[in-house]
Parts: C-alpha cells; sequence; structure tokens
C-alpha cells in the first residue's frame, strides 16, 4: 500500500504529484474502490532481487457521480511506473472487465514506458494494452489523463482513448524525448516545449483538456463522465429540469448586423445552453471551432460552433479534424448535435492546399453525413459554399435547420459574387465603387439571404435569435426516439 516507500512518495509530493492511489481516492466517491490485483509480483528475471509491489500499477473499480467506473493508476515511485509483462495483464484486464460490464475506464499515466529489463514481453504487453483500447473505442468511454511522463509506445494508449487530460508541467508526453531527437537531427528542445501540456493542448491537438494540478485534471475527468453515457447502448445521462423556458432577448443583439464585425460566439453557446453547463472541449487548439458539451432543459448535447474572432470562423485542417473527431464522438455515445453556423468558407491558401484541406474537409462532410443521432442546425449569419454544406446543412442529414434573419446562406459572399459576376461590367462603369456597392447590397437582398434559403425547403424556418433555445428543445424532444437504418457494412472508409 506504500509503493515505493515514504521517501518516494516525498518526492513525488515534492514535485506536486500525487501518488497513484491519491489519485483513485479522488476520483471515486470516498469509500467506493474495490482494488484489483494487489498481489501482483514480476517474473522479471534480471528484476529476481526488486520487490515492485502490484507491478507499479494500481487497478480497480469505484464509483464516480453514482455511477461505477473501471480505473488504474500507473504508480511512479514503483520502478519509475514502467510496464512490464503483468503491469500491462493487469490494465487489460481492466479494460476486458469494463468492456463486459459497460464502463467507462479513467486511465492515469505516469510512468516510464516499457520495462527495459522485460525486452519483448513488455512491448508485447504495450501490444495486448493498444488492441483492447482499440476493442472499447466506441463501446465504453475512455478516458486518458497524463500525469507524469510518457514516452514513446507509451503515449499510443491514450492516443487511443476518447479524451486525454494533460498536467501543465508536471506532465510530458512524446514519441522521442529531447535527447534523442539531438542525437538524430541535432535539434535542441526543453521537455515541456516538445511534449508538455501547452505544447500539446494548443499546437499539436492531441489532448483535449489542460489541467493546472492533479486535482484538478481529475475533477476535468469526473465533469467528462457526467456527460457521457455508461456504454453506446444507453442514452447520456441527462437531469431532471424544471425550470420554465423563456425566451432571451438579449441573445438578439450579441451577431452584429455588420458581416465583417465580429464576436464571441461563446456568448450566444452560454444563453442557449443551461446556466454553467458549458464544457468546452480542445479550447486552445484550433480556435477557430468551438466544440464542447452542454445541456439544453437537462438534455445532453454536443456542440460544434464557428468563432468569428479566429479567421472570422472560417474551416481550416486543424479545425476540420477538431470538428470530425468530436461530431464522431457524439455520434458513438448517442449524444444530439447542436451546430451553430458563421462560416465565410474553408481558409484559402498555399499552406492549407499542400497540407491537404481537401482530404481533412472531407473528414468533416463524412462525419457530419455517417451520423445518425440527433443533429440541429442554426445558420446565425455567413455560410458560404462548401463550408456551408460541411456544417451540417440539411443536405447532410441535418434534421431540423433554423437561420436567424442575420444568415447569409449563398455559394460565396456578396463581396466576392458581386466582382465574378459583373466583371465586364465594373470594368465598363464610370464609378467601379459605387457600382460594386449597389451589386453587392443586390445580390445580398435577392440571394445572400435566409429567405431564399426557406423557399426552397434547405431551412425550417427564419427565426428572431431570442427564440432559438426553445425551438432547438423542442426539436430535440421530437428527434429523442429517432431512429435511421443505413446501409450495411463493416465500417465507411473516411479519408484520412
Amino acid at each position: 500500500m506504500a509503493g515505493g516507500g515514504r521517501a518516494k512518495i516525498a518526492r513525488q509530493h515534492a514535485l506536486g504529484k500525487l501518488t497513484a492511489r491519491e489519485r483513485l481516492a479522488a476520483l471515486f466517491d470516498p469509500n467506493s474502490f474495490t482494488e484489483f490485483g494487489l498481489w501482483v509480483k514480476h517474473r522479471a528475471r534480471d528484476l529476481e532481487s526488486r520487490e515492485l509491489p502490484g507491478d507499479g500499477v494500481v487497478t480497480g473499480k469505484g464509483i464516480v457521480g453514482g455511477r461505477t467506473v473501471l480505473a488504474y493508476s500507473q504508480d511512479f515511485t514503483v520502478g519509475g511506473g514502467a510496464v512490464g509483462a503483468l503491469h500491462a495483464a493487469k490494465i487489460v484486464e481492466c479494460l476486458k472487465t469494463a468492456l463486459k460490464c459497460g464502463v467507462p475506464v479513467v486511465g492515469i499515466n505516469d510512468g516510464g514506458g516499457a520495462r527495459i529489463q522485460e525486452g519483448v514481453e513488455s512491448l508485447a504487453g504495450y501490444g495486448s494494452i493498444f488492441f483492447h483500447n482499440t476493442l472499447l473505442s466506441g463501446v465504453v468511454p475512455q478516458v486518458s489523463i497524463i500525469a507524469g511522463p510518457c514516452a514513446g509506445g507509451a503515449a499510443y494508449s491514450p492516443a487511443l482513448t476518447d479524451f486525454i487530460i494533460m498536467v501543465d508541467g508536471t506532465a510530458t508526453m512524446f514519441i522521442a524525448g529531447p535527447e534523442v531527437i539531438k542525437a538524430a537531427t541535432g535539434e535542441e528542445i526543453s521537455e515541456q516545449n516538445l511534449g508538455g501540456a501547452a505544447v500539446h493542448g494548443a499546437i499539436s491537438g492531441n489532448i483535449h483538456f489542460v489541467a493546472k494540478t492533479d486535482a484538478e485534471a481529475i475533477a476535468l475527468a469526473q465533469a467528462l463522465l457526467s456527460y457521457l453515457p455508461s456504454n453506446n447502448l444507453e442514452a447520456p445521462p441527462d437531469v431532471h429540469f424544471d425550470e420554465p423556458i423563456i425566451d432571451d432577448p438579449a441573445i438578439d443583439d450579441v451577431v452584429p448586423d455588420d458581416p465583417r464585425k465580429a464576436y464571441d460566439v461563446r456568448e450566444v453557446i452560454v444563453r442557449l445552453a443551461d446556466a454553467a453547463s458549458f464544457l468546452e472541449i480542445q479550447r486552445e487548439f484550433a480556435s477557430n471551432l468551438v466544440i464542447g458539451f452542454a445541456r439544453m432543459a437537462g438534455i445532453v448535447v454536443g456542440i460544434v460552433a464557428n468563432q468569428p474572432q479566429v479567421l472570422a470562423g472560417s474551416l481550416d485542417i486543424n479545425a476540420s479534424t477538431k470538428a470530425s473527431r468530436f461530431i464522431r464522438t457524439c455520434n458513438v455515445y448517442n449524444i444530439p448535435i447542436v451546430t451553430l453556423v458563421d462560416v465565410p468558407g474553408f481558409l484559402p491558401g498555399v499552406a492549407q492546399e499542400l497540407g491537404g484541406i481537401i482530404r481533412h474537409g472531407a473528414d468533416m462532410l463524412f462525419s457530419y453525413s455517417a451520423a445518425t443521432v440527433p443533429k440541429v442546425t442554426v445558420i446565425m449569419r455567413k455560410a458560404y459554399g462548401g463550408a456551408y454544406l460541411a456544417m451540417c446543412s440539411r443536405d447532410l442529414g441535418a434534421d431540423s435547420v433554423l437561420a436567424w434573419p442575420t444568415a447569409e446562406i449563398a455559394v460565396m459572399g456578396p463581396e466576392g459574387a458581386a466582382r465574378v459576376l459583373y466583371k465586364k461590367e465594373l470594368a465598363a462603369a464610370k464609378n467601379p465603387a459605387a457600382m460594386l456597392k449597389e451589386k453587392i447590397d443586390e445580390y445580398r437582398t435577392t440571394h445572400a439571404n435566409p429567405f431564399r434559403a426557406a423557399e426552397g425547403f434547405h431551412i425550417d424556418d427564419v427565426i428572431r435569435p431570442s427564440w432559438t433555445r426553445r425551438l432547438i428543445i423542442e426539436r430535440l424532444g421530437i428527434l429523442r426516439g429517432k431512429r435511421e437504418v443505413r446501409p450495411q457494412k463493416k465500417h465507411g472508409n473516411m479519408p484520412l
């Protein structure tokens, strides 16, 4: 129970880290934890003289917010938390049990990678963990917490799970560390600049949350689980809601009439969602798109929204990837998707084209099209070209599409369209600027307005923004029993 002993526990605390057992105690409801495999001992001949209590990992089950959850927590005080054959076997047994019982898994990673002394046995152990992570994917939620080192092959297990939470300052995650990189390429970089939480949260996009402390990371895991069902055959954990649903006139003024002016889409989200219910995911990565879980009248929803404050809300490679993953996560766990649209298009540029924006954008189209959960779309302002489709238009399977009076739905923006349509007239005009303004206004009035789309039944209705929350909740209620039959197949072949 003391792991590596008092001295190593004190060292762990001095680094601002909790021990493996302290982390589990914080995760589970009081006195609900039952441990599995306490007496396991390693079989490595090169380590015959060393005691490794529990083989460096604590596994078991407990209650989180009233529901059963399985968890494992690597013990850095025991052999640096390195993975050997039986260490891996304990984790695999935890995953197998979660699969059989249909309950979520939380994995807390704080280890030095594969146990060198066990050679191929430790590598085989990792392979088995990866295999079972994949078996559980889309069946039961898997949440990973990176609370210390997670290097080499060890990083691939969290990468196969649904959500990754990383502790800033004390955790690192990379395939090859600074010393290996220096030897191979001559590049010099610190561990935190290579694989710290800030880097993964904002640049690589490998993680979903950055926590300041172990305690905050565990609280985030608990919050995440409160939005997720125990398995893919259950509905998400909605909560009782008996407050009156009142129209909010303040939302009418959030989106500026001028399509060139920015605003924070989070102001819309928090007014549509139940109070204090919005949990944003990957806040710093691809911040031109906002995603997260919320509740509306107690119903769990996933929200996907363009952010006009960043890149005018355009979709780029990273935003497309961010959205695709989240949409698929919502779909496998039966969570309805609410999409808020204000998008001028896919981001133009050489770097985007050469980086594969076609492929990444197609992932987003694929994800929305493949999703069979209830999908409600609200067009707030700009909705141009292929990006209009990519943000879950009716043609991509939206069950209900609403538009605000400020919506502009068209092949391209009025400015670009006027220049293309009236190129010759503008070239011959005495006052091209005045004529261009006239044609832009004419195009906006004639084509880029929500009533034109409503005439063609591409949207259901044009509504006041203040009605939005009430109407979304109404439609989600109607769609609760949605059933959609798709062609039988192993799986689609999305352009990864």
